[in-house]
Order: structure tokens, then C-alpha cells, then sequence
């Protein structure tokens, strides 16, 4: 029964040997639970995601078999990609939004684990047989429900981890053949790209334990020369978030007047979700608020990949850039992956 936490994975830098690998998917991590005419939608933290995503019931309720508890993910697919900037638009409070956006961006789900069969638990089961269970209960699934492609070969883990990139997945997973399934451990593997980029520093956003660095507000210049918000780079330790305070007061703004980003000030921005102080269906109430410095400090950030022209997950700190003038830090230096037909990735090919 709901809630159930998923099995999660621990970041490596290669890819593993003698493991099962699955490619990891860029969109929401989901629990299904099915119980004849129920089914229920469940995120990773335990929030109920079954509202939002109205077309997907309809097709599990389809396709799924009777009883029984399935581990994936939550994608919208978009030509030859994954999109997860329309996959986040999904998360909507009315009624009429939600069921307008499940027919313009209808949804699929991924499946690469099975919990549950009839009245059977396979949490006790060796990852290789809840694998071979869940493609004997999925067999003849089809669009919008799929089975994640699986390999035993790393050497094919390998291409896979060089290729799928271009259709928007960002890695690979690798799981231990005999490993049973344990909710909320982080037993996995995930190996992800990564890539460096240098950024200028426009803001920062404080800690919510007190007047130090939460994060970093990062920013590159587009081709018309305008300073545009990429991400944010936070993880830091409480002594180095101290440090930059202190590092940081000389470009300190007392207002955001003159500052690059000071139109995000108005409802119009706030309302647009592209600035950093912007409200969040996932964070709610958190205190989005930040400080403006002047855009004059140039960082080199780790990152995985882009989501459309901005940093899909929160990047990472390398090293101050004193070499680097912060107009010299535009998206021409940033890395483009090969596009690759998503349709090859969900058959298999």
C-alpha cells in the first residue's frame, strides 16, 4: 500500500562492470500501485501525482495488470526527445488546465521495476527475476506504457551512456543482479554526464539557517547580449558558505535597480517563472527570495546537461575564474549532445 519509497541510486564516475544497466530517464520518478478499478500515482517524496496525469490512469488502468506495484517514470515526449520543461508544466492546481495539457502533452510512463504481483510481494527478489517478472506482466504493453530497455553488457551500457544523451536522458543506471528491491536506500548506481561551464556570478540566495550562502545565482550572456538565469550552484560546506558571504559583500546591490535582472521585480516576471526569486508548485511557500550582485565574478560549474537554455539540475562549485571577463561567458561554450531518436531508445534499439 501507498506510500512506498523508491530505491535509489549513489553517483559514480564510470560505469560499473557486471551489473544490469537501465539508461536513466529525465522526468519524474513515479510508484504505481494498481488494485483493480484504483490506480495511484505516487512521486518519489510520497506526493500524490494521480490527479495531474489523467490520460496515463486511463492507460494503466488499460494495459496494467490487476493487481499489482510498478516502478518508472513520468516523461513527456516531444519529437524525437524527452521535454521535461512540459513535463513540470503538467504539475498544475486547476482542474481544466490539467485535463487541457493531458491532450496537447499527454504523458508516458517508463517501467523498470515491479514491487508487486497479485498478491505476491518482490521486494525480497533478486533485481535479475523482478526484471524477467515485469517483462513476462508487460509483454504487449504499448504507447503510452513502456518497459525500459535493459542490458547485461557494459560495453553496450557504454554506447548507451554516449548516445541516448541526444534524446534527452542524462545517464546510466547500473544495478546489482542479486540486489532485492530497498525502498529509500541508495543501493543503485548512477553515472551521469558531466560537463563544466563558466558563469557569471549575478546573485546569491541565503541560507535558510542564517546569513551565509545558500546558493549561487549563475547567468550567461545570449547572442543579443542580454545576461540570461541559468541555474543556481549550491552543496557547499556551512565554513565555505561563510566564506563567500564574506567574499561576496563588495558586489552586493542595495536594491536590484541597474541591475540585469531588476525587471524580475514585477508581477509580469513572477508570474513568467524564469527568474529566481519565482514561486514553485513543488517548494510552496520556501523563500525564494535573493540578492543582486553586480555581475563582475566569473565561476567555472560542473553540470550535467541543459533543460531547454538553462541548467537541469543545481550545478556544482570548481573554481573562481580571474582570467575570465564575465562578457566573455555566453552559450557558445557550451557543449551540444548529439540528437538521437527517442523512439530507438523505447524500442529497444
Amino acid at each position: 500500500m501507498p506510500p512506498v519509497q523508491p530505491m535509489l541510486a549513489k553517483p559514480a564516475a564510470a560505469i560499473p562492470p557486471g551489473m544490469q544497466y537501465e539508461a536513466k530517464w529525465d522526468g519524474f520518478r513515479a510508484l504505481v500501485f494498481r488494485d483493480g478499478a484504483e490506480i495511484e500515482l505516487g512521486s518519489r517524496t510520497g506526493k500524490p501525482l494521480t490527479r495531474y496525469f489523467p490520460e496515463l490512469v486511463a492507460a494503466l488502468l488499460e494495459q496494467l495488470p490487476k493487481r499489482c506495484v510498478l516502478d518508472g517514470e513520468i516523461v513527456v515526449v516531444r519529437g524525437d526527445r524527452l521535454d521535461f520543461d512540459a513535463l513540470l508544466e503538467r504539475i498544475h492546481p486547476a482542474d481544466s488546465r490539467v485535463r487541457h495539457l493531458a491532450e496537447v502533452t499527454p504523458a508516458a510512463l517508463i517501467a523498470f521495476d515491479l514491487l508487486a504481483l497479485g498478491d505476491d510481494s518482490l521486494l525480497a527478489t533478486p533485481q535479475r527475476e523482478r526484471r524477467e517478472a515485469l517483462t513476462r506482466a508487460l509483454h504487449g504493453v504499448r504507447d503510452p506504457v513502456f518497459v525500459a530497455p535493459v542490458t547485461d553488457d557494459v560495453e553496450v551500457a557504454r554506447g548507451w551512456f554516449e548516445q541516448f544523451e541526444g534524446a534527452g536522458l542524462d545517464g546510466v543506471i547500473a544495478k546489482p543482479p542479486d540486489l532485492p528491491y530497498r525502498p529509500g536506500e541508495r543501493v543503485m548506481v548512477k553515472v551521469k554526464h558531466e560537463r563544466t561551464a563558466d558563469c557569471v556570478v549575478a546573485g546569491l540566495r541565503p541560507h535558510k539557517s542564517g546569513p551565509v550562502v545558500g546558493s549561487l545565482l549563475l547567468g550567461l550572456y545570449d547572442d543579443a547580449g542580454r545576461l540570461q538565469h541559468v541555474g543556481v550552484c549550491a552543496s557547499f560546506p556551512m565554513r565555505r558558505r561563510r566564506e563567500l558571504m564574506d567574499e561576496l559583500e563588495p558586489l552586493r546591490m542595495p536594491d536590484v535597480a541597474g541591475h540585469p535582472w531588476q525587471e524580475w521585480a514585477s508581477a509580469e516576471a513572477q508570474a513568467a517563472g524564469r527568474l529566481p526569486g519565482g514561486p514553485s508548485r513543488w517548494t510552496g511557500k520556501k523563500d525564494l527570495s535573493w540578492t543582486p550582485l553586480r555581475p563582475e565574478r566569473v565561476v567555472e560549474v560542473a553540470y550535467d546537461h541543459m533543460q531547454g537554455d538553462r541548467f537541469r539540475h543545481t550545478a556544482q562549485f570548481r573554481r573562481w575564474r580571474p582570467d575570465r571577463e564575465p562578457e566573455s561567458c555566453t552559450y557558445a561554450q557550451l557543449e551540444e549532445p548529439v540528437r538521437y531518436d527517442l523512439a530507438r531508445v523505447l524500442g529497444g534499439g
